[in-house]
């Protein structure tokens, strides 16, 4: 059964439909690739090309709920043209290899789609305080010292705090993941 979110998105604009597929699935598909990159540059320049590549042929993609298998397909062509590009450098993966974990990659797009929709419902779960807490805390650019000196505590007692909300956040996710299944 189709996911409500995965459903044909009618707008007129097809640049506009593709962005907003796009925008739904790329986490997804950025989490897929970086299990094949070893580097971060490397991540970054392989969904440049599986967005550009995919923008390109949307026009073909006659059903929009397969988006996230489709752009999967893309972005494991653009891994093994990276792969190419990248040959030289000795912590370059087997083609081989990089098609097993793509292909393993593919069949957990769903479970990684599962887990990010329960992460997502977990923290809308947490207290404001504790919400706004850990998104800070994870945000770009931010250390527990600065953190810590703006919330007046110790750095050893924000890890701790953090450490609970993480802990809470797992048991959340693991009670609903477990409870979507049944």
């Amino acid at each position: 059964m189709a996911d409500k979110s995965d459903t044909q998105i009618d707008t007129p604009d097809p640049h506009e439909t593709f962005l907003r597929l796009w925008m739904r699935h790329e986490p997804e598909l950025r989490a897929f690739v970086r299990s094949c990159c070893p580097k971060a540059q490397e991540v970054d320049d392989v969904m440049q090309e599986v967005s550009v590549a995919a923008l390109r042929k949307f026009s073909t993609l006659d059903d929009h709920s397969a988006f996230g298998p489709w752009a999967c397909l893309i972005a494991r062509y653009e891994l093994l043209s990276a792969r190419r590009r990248f040959a030289r450098d000795r912590l370059v993966l087997a083609e081989d290899v990089i098609g097993l974990l793509v292909d393993e990659g593919a069949q957990e797009l769903s479970l990684r789609r599962r887990q990010l929709r329960a992460l997502d419902r977990c923290i809308e779960k947490l207290p404001r305080e504790r919400r706004e807490l850990a998104l800070a805390a994870y945000a770009k650019d931010t250390t527990i010292r600065e953190m810590a000196g703006q919330l007046k505590r110790t750095e050893g007692s924000l890890y701790q705090l953090l450490a609970r909300i993480r802990k809470e956040l797992h048991s959340c996710m693991k009670q609903t993941l477990t409870g979507a299944e049944s």
